[in-house]
């Protein structure tokens, strides 16, 4: 007679807090910080304000990077290593492009609302200052000869076709493979066929730096950002930032067509910095002490083929699988967006997030008052440290909720290279 399956109960998984080191312009306060480091400190300033020193106190680490060297093949176990969590905590690598800090939450919330583990925390880094540079793939090649050479003789004859060309490293390039386009031009392309102007572009853009700088002012970040190497606010904030300010920079985007829009006002920077989420089962937050900020309650990803698919049309743009994403969750849980008080999208720029919205509409889903989105700021503000980005939002979007006297939901939205979105639902019960 075989076994009975059980069926595992489906707890609901607490988003207990965040923490995060701010995030900083490329070549700037952390051009000699390593990913590892930058995500030790975000890490243990979680441990320190959660008091998860001790063994056991903690289920797992999961987190990632996008820009990486192969040294840190083992990142999140390496963090655990270097930080002040308890060296027995098991760790993991993820990476889904931008989407790597939200799929980082949403693989360690499986493992909670399974029984699998009661606690972990998840997160991610990056550093564009740091980027890693690839041999020559000619170089390689020779070098790959020489190694496996069974004479002196053969190892120099192999040497001797090094050229001084052969010797300019692979630079890292924002560029996708199948396309060859950079994520700005791509998003170019998207902001022409859904009709993105310049105008709202800035407004955007203007606001996203209006309202970080506001929420700094009011103390919102004081129990999110932990200071690191002399910076204590996100460097890229300009809380001067207007439209009219944003109208007199020139285009950097879609230079080849009539009408640019896309300038770096409106578009994130390259950016370093690192953020961690601490989640959790109901019963282990009750046993310390510990109140939920919000729940995570639901999440999707989609993808689109930018490649081959609707490109000139709107519809495969390389950042609009949360177009597809959201749609989807939403009918599976039975809401549409005028069930949210707080929606949260990723700015990769202000075209994308402006088509992103426009598409929501047109699929149905209603419009979305502006005083609902980003009320924080974004990443036009806070700059994008592509694998940090998710447990920013996370934690941004959990403190919103709990601000918040009455229950309340929250939507977060992630484009991602390579046309993938993710996407997520966190309510404040």
């Amino acid at each position: 007679m075989s076994p009975q399956r059980i069926a595992p109960s489906v707890r609901r998984v607490a988003i207990i807090g965040g923490a995060r080191i701010p995030f900083a312009r490329s070549d700037g306060p952390f051009a000699t910080a390593s990913n590892q480091q930058m995500l030790t400190a975000a890490l243990d300033g979680l441990v320190e304000r959660y008091g998860l020193q001790g063994p056991g106190a903690v289920g797992e680490f999961v987190a990632g990077a996008v820009l990486k060297h192969s040294r840190d093949f083992n990142l999140a176990r390496e963090t655990v290593l270097g930080s002040a969590l308890h060296p027995r905590t098991p760790a993991y690598d993820v990476q889904q492009a931008c989407g790597t800090g939200l799929q980082a939450v949403i693989a360690a919330a499986n493992k909670i609302a399974l029984g699998q583990t009661e606690s972990a925390v998840a997160g991610g880094s990056d550093t564009a200052s740091d980027a890693p540079l690839g041999v020559n793939d000619t170089l390689r090649r020779i070098l790959l000869e020489a190694r496996r050479a069974k004479s002196a003789g053969a190892r120099l004859k192999a040497l001797a076709k090094v050229r001084p060309a052969h010797l300019v490293p692979d630079i890292p390039r924002n560029a996708e493979p199948r396309t060859g386009l950079s994520m700005g031009e791509h998003a170019a392309v998207t902001a022409r066929a859904w009709g993105i102007d310049r105008e709202a572009q800035d407004e955007l853009a203007a606001a996203s730096h209006q309202r970080l700088a506001a929420a700094y002012e009011r103390g919102f970040f004081q129990d999110l950002v932990i200071p690191f190497r002399g910076l204590a606010r996100d460097q890229n904030l300009r809380p001067g930032s207007t439209a009219e300010k944003l109208a007199a920079l020139r285009p950097v985007f879609g230079l080849g067509h009539p009408d640019p829009t896309m300038t770096p006002g409106n578009s994130t920077p390259l950016t370093d910095g690192a953020a961690t989420v601490l989640l959790a089962s109901e019963e282990w937050a009750r046993e310390r002490g510990l109140t939920p900020l919000a729940y995570l309650s639901a999440y999707e990803t989609a993808a689109v083929d930018f490649a081959g698919g609707d490109v000139a049309g709107g519809e495969d743009g390389l950042l609009m699988a949360p177009a597809y994403a959201v749609p989807r969750m939403l009918e599976r849980a039975g809401l549409n967006l005028a069930d949210f008080q707080l929606i949260e999208i990723h700015e990769a720029f202000a075209s994308q997030v402006l088509a992103t919205l426009a598409a929501w509409e047109k699929r149905g889903l209603g419009t979305v008052d502006r005083d609902r989105l980003n009320v924080a700021g974004s990443s036009l503000a806070t700059g994008h440290p592509f694998a940090a980005t998710g447990a920013r939002i996370v934690a941004t979007l959990a403190r919103l909720l709990a601000e918040r006297d009455a229950p309340a939901r929250g939507l977060i939205s992630v484009c991602a290279a390579g046309g993938q979105g993710v996407t997520a639902i966190l309510e404040r019960a």
